[in-house]
């Protein structure tokens, strides 16, 4: 089978790497020609541009950052819908807002071809062992078409709904990340200014009912150290704004998201925003709380 792949940053890049050492023959591109050139140094076919690999592949698989270029991907006067397509299966991976799948999939479906949404929990290191959980959204057939490629990168698929509900599942899951970090972040800030050590803080957490496997993954970072970037505190600002959004147009307030989306973009201006999510408590007490002192 041969699976065409577009977007190649850090997931996407491993993504090519567990399909190739799977077997499948994999074509790829990327709108950034010098991320395109290092992975043709390593193996990868790279096409000449998003139509290009969706002319070749059977199935075709993106994951890129944000709704405006997902539809550009689509529909731009170099994207997929632009070859013919009757017939293929698409599945983004991106993270997006639900009604971007909802607009996309019939779009898709009036070319002759099919559109499931399957975002994912997980970073690097479960791609490269095929152990990310799949969030999927879109019609059963479709899903089932699909499942003989995203068994090579999950230890789930999780079945959401139609079209729009796996993106849903996931603003949810980052919403909820966010505002744990923010909410940490104010802990950690408050014990400090009151004479509390960081290390104990931090200690005295891990065995409290706040305690949680990212916040054990993530000690190092949260005590100034470095470790592998899992999301970068721009693209968790970007779908935090993609809920609130979400959440104005479902009529559901979300005043606990707005404050985290305001300290997520102070930390973006701060010159934080490619930095891991772990790193936004740290800026928080140093560019953020007052000194009375």
């Amino acid at each position: 089978m041969k699976i065409g792949l577009v977007g190649l940053g850090r997931m996407g890049a491993a993504m090519s790497q567990r399909f190739r050492e799977q077997g499948f023959d994999v074509v790829g591109w990327d709108q950034n020609p010098s991320t395109n050139d290092v992975l043709a140094k390593v193996g990868l076919r790279i096409a000449a541009n998003a139509r290009a690999v969706a002319a070749e592949a059977e199935i075709v698989i993106s994951i890129i950052t944000e709704d405006h270029g997902v539809r550009r991907l689509f529909t731009g006067p170099e994207g997929f819908l632009t070859a013919d397509v009757e017939g293929k299966l698409f599945i983004d991976m991106s993270t997006l807002q639900p009604m971007t799948g909802r607009e996309i999939a019939p779009i898709v479906e009036a070319k002759g071809a099919r559109l499931i949404e399957s975002p994912v929990l997980g970073t690097i290191p479960q791609v490269r062992d095929g152990k990310l959980l799949a969030l999927v959204g879109g019609r059963t057939e479709d899903i089932e078409r699909a499942r003989p490629v995203l068994e090579k990168l999950t230890r789930r698929i999780v079945y959401m709904g139609p079209n729009g509900s796996g993106y849903a599942m996931k603003l949810a899951v980052n919403l909820g990340l966010g505002a744990y970090i923010q909410a940490l972040a104010e802990a950690l800030a408050l014990g400090v200014k009151q004479g509390l050590a960081l290390d104990q803080m931090l200690e005295v957490l891990q065995e409290s009912s706040i305690a949680s496997r990212w916040l054990a993954n993530k000690v190092g970072v949260l005590k100034g150290g470095k470790d592998a970037m899992t999301l970068d505190i721009c693209t968790l600002r970007k779908d935090i704004m993609s809920a609130v959004a979400t959440g104005a147009l479902s009529g559901v307030p979300m005043p606990l998201s707005a404050g985290t989306v305001t300290a997520l973009s102070a930390a973006v201006a701060g010159g934080f925003g490619d930095r891991d999510l772990a790193e936004l408590p740290g800026f928080l007490r140093s560019s953020m709380v007052q000194n009375f002192d």
